[in-house]
This record gives C-alpha cells, structure tokens and sequence, in this order.
C-alpha cells in the first residue's frame, strides 16, 4: 500500500477536536499532530521555513524560482465533535482500511487535504523540484470553529508584503450523482461561498409546575416561532457561477433537459425551481438556508421551562446579508417577545474570476489531465471555509478538494461514517503535486 495511506492513518488517530470554547480542547493533542506531521514529513519541515500562528496554526513557505505570483495552499488539522450515538461502522478515529476505503473522522474534510498536499510537496522536495512561484502552506487549527488562525495566517502574509496570485482550499470536489440524470462527475470549483450566520432565538416566562399549565408558555412560543420560520423560506434566485454550472452540464444531461441547461443565463426562474425540487442540494444552491440545530428549555420532565432556546444556523446566499437575514427571521417569527441573538455572522464572499481567467483555467485543465471523465465547473460553495479570510488579500480564492466523493460520503461530513477512497485519496495527491508543477514562470 501506499506509504501515503499510512500517513493518513497516522494524522487522522490524532483526535484534534476544536470547540468554540477553547478551555474545553485538549491542546497537548494538537502539540502532538504538530509532531506527528514533522515525523511524517521531514524534508518538507526541513526545506520550508516553519511559522506557528494562532497556537496551532501552520504556515510553511516554500520559495520559488519567482516571488511575483505566489500560491497558497490551504486546508485544517482540526475536526468536529464525534456523536458518541451515531450507527459509525468502524470506530471514528480508528482510521481502519477496509474495503479499498479509508474510515474515520477527518479523512474528507478536512486531513485528506492537508496530507495530499504536505505528500505532493515532500515528493517533489525528494526529487530537487523548485516550483515556478513562491508556494506557501497554510493548515488552519480551529475552522470547524472562529477561523482564527486564518485570520493569523492573513495577517502573517500581509507583514510580509504577500499577496496571492492564487488561493486554493476545501470545498468542492468531484462530486458523482449531485444532479439528476447527470452521469459524469461534475469537478466543482467553488468561487465563492455563502456568507454564514448563527443567531439564538430565546423564549421566556415563569415556568412552574408541570401539572398546571399556562397557554402560551415559552416551549410554545418558541416552537411556534420555528414554525413560522421554517414556512418563510428565503426568496429563490440562480447567480451567476450556478448558471455557468448548468450550462456545462447541459450536453451531459438526458434530452429534454438540455435545451433548458443550456438556455441557463434566459430561463434563470424556471431553472430555480427546477433546482428547488431536485433535493436538499440543488436546493440550497438557490437561497439563503435556516436551519434549527440546537434546542434547549427544561431541564426535568414534570418542570415546565422558564428560558427556552434555539440555535438558528443560516447560510446566506450571494447577494443576501447578515443585516438583511436578520431582518427576514424578525418578520417570519412576528413575535417581539421571542429574542433574537447574532451570534456570529460573516457576509458572503466576493465571486472569484472563472471566465477566461488564467489562475481558473490552470484548475480546469489540472482536473481535466487526473479526472478525465470530470466537467470542471464553477459553483457557489454552500459551506463555510477558512479561505473567507483571504478574500482581504486575494480576489482569486477557490474553494476545491481533489477527491472523487460519492453523495454517501458528501453525507458523511460532520456525520458519521466519514471515509475516502484509496484510489481517490491518492489521485488527489497526484492532483495537488501536478498543480505546482503546473504553476507558470
């Protein structure tokens, strides 16, 4: 097997959890992921100049024969909580191979990344490769959480006067069955991604006993105020990088779809909901998603509750704002008791140049030669990365994992049974470390 596989095995044991309240992380086991990497990796930790941002945060940079367009490299050593109850099949930091797949937590999102390119950079680094530009590592350790360290790592670059040529990160991949009657994988590119946005809504009264009842108590109004919530969608709309997606798509698609993908800039309203009734997917490729995740109220059965929560998460759409959602929850609700709490809220990112453009092509055509049987194509990233950070340096900031992932697997992130490919896991190493030999003087 691979020696890459082992390496893989090896970083994903290391159960790196980050939490919203740092108190709560184990720190020593991110100090040992830090040592594990440098075992795993020596040339790399050798060769490239090492700075440590945000407490565990990685920056490496790797000089090129030029400085003019330099290259950033991203991904995170940092994974979500495991849900002791969820049905895994192997143990979730167990890394187990089985099946030709590797299991465990971390291997999609986000530590086959983060290997696949630290195993393309020592493979170059043991064949003498000096890149064409300046290539610069950047491994986030709390993504899942704030984004500080990639708010760091800006930070660090801009001292020393960088400014990207390009960006790339997690996000897309090449995605089999994430359309209807599409048979090819589509190689998606993110060039933007949705704003993200957190709010607590809150409920409160007196309480009491649970054998004499109020009307309209908090847990009611609460649940009346999610309800009315959930029949207020957002307003649906297809932007531009959704469009181009569907165009591609087109001569892929069965035949009566295809003069509605391609027709995709003039039949933008019908292709909305087209995309609303394909399924959560396609859906969420249209408007600003809410979606209730955490909910709170008595703490014992027969007492009834006098605070009640929930914890809103909302994914704002190009063109949408945290400002706007905010006011869109207030009227779906209609409630001025219910209290509404922001408890983070990041906009949208600005769209990154696709058409034409040179940093976006060398993608495309690097999918092309390890993916063959892929269509490249721009999209809107439904979820959140670190890579929001460096639209403050960079306009080309692209969102991409270099894996072929079922919608099983896509399904399994942040839940259980997380697991990649052998074969695909390493066609992802062969993608990064064609990409840099790619990168033009």
């Amino acid at each position: 097997m691979d020696r890459a596989v082992g390496k893989l095995q090896a970083l994903v044991r290391i159960p790196t959890v980050s939490d919203r309240d740092w108190s709560r992380v184990q720190t020593s086991v991110f100090d040992d992921f830090h040592v594990a990497l440098e075992q795993q990796f020596p040339l790399l930790h050798e060769q490239l100049t090492k700075t440590v941002v945000h407490g565990h945060g990685l920056l490496f940079h790797w000089r090129g024969a030029s400085q003019e367009r330099p290259v950033v490299l991203m991904a995170h050593l940092d994974v979500v909580p495991i849900d002791e109850d969820a049905p895994w099949q192997h143990p979730p930091f167990s890394a187990d191979v089985r099946d030709g797949e590797i299991w465990g937590r971390g291997t999609l999102d986000d530590k086959g990344c983060l290997v696949a390119i630290c195993e393309a950079v020592e493979r170059l680094l043991e064949r003498g490769h000096t890149p064409a530009q300046d290539v610069w590592l950047s491994f986030g350790c709390d993504e899942e959480v704030f984004g500080g360290a990639a708010r760091a790592a800006v930070e660090e670059l801009t001292s020393h006067g960088v400014a990207p040529w390009f960006v790339i990160d997690e996000g897309g991949a090449i995605a089999h069955d994430a359309f209807p009657g599409i048979k090819p994988p589509i190689g998606v590119i993110g060039v933007t991604e949705k704003g993200a946005m957190s709010i607590e809504l809150t409920a409160e009264g007196r309480g009491g006993h649970a054998s004499t009842p109020a009307r309209n108590g908090p847990t009611v109004r609460l649940a009346r105020a999610i309800l009315r919530l959930e029949r207020s969608p957002f307003p649906a709309s297809t932007p531009a990088p959704t469009l181009e997606l569907l165009r591609r798509m087109a001569p892929h698609a069965p035949l009566p779809m295809r003069p509605l993908l391609a027709g995709a800039s003039r039949l933008g309203p019908a292709l909305t909901r087209a995309l609303i009734a394909a399924g959560p997917e396609p859906a969420a490729m249209t408007r600003t998603t809410v979606a209730i995740t955490t909910l709170s109220g008595s703490p014992a059965l027969n007492v009834i509750a006098s605070t009640a929560k929930a914890g809103v998460n909302l994914r704002l759409m190009i063109g949408d704002s945290v400002v706007g959602a905010l006011e869109h929850v207030r009227k779906a609700i209609h409630d001025d008791d219910i209290h509404i709490d922001v408890v983070e809220g990041d906009e949208p990112s600005p769209v990154s140049p696709y058409d034409g453009d040179e940093a976006f092509t060398l993608l495309e055509r690097t999918i092309s030669e390890v993916f063959p049987d892929a269509i490249p194509s721009p999209y809107v990233m439904m979820a959140a990365t670190d890579s929001r950070h460096f639209t403050e340096i960079c306009e080309r900031v692209y969102r991409f994992a270099p894996f072929r992932m079922t919608k099983a697997q896509r399904e399994s992130i942040h839940s259980y049974d997380e697991r990649i490919g052998v074969d695909d896991f390493l066609a992802g190493i062969d993608w990064y470390q064609l990409l840099i030999e790619r990168l033009p003087r």
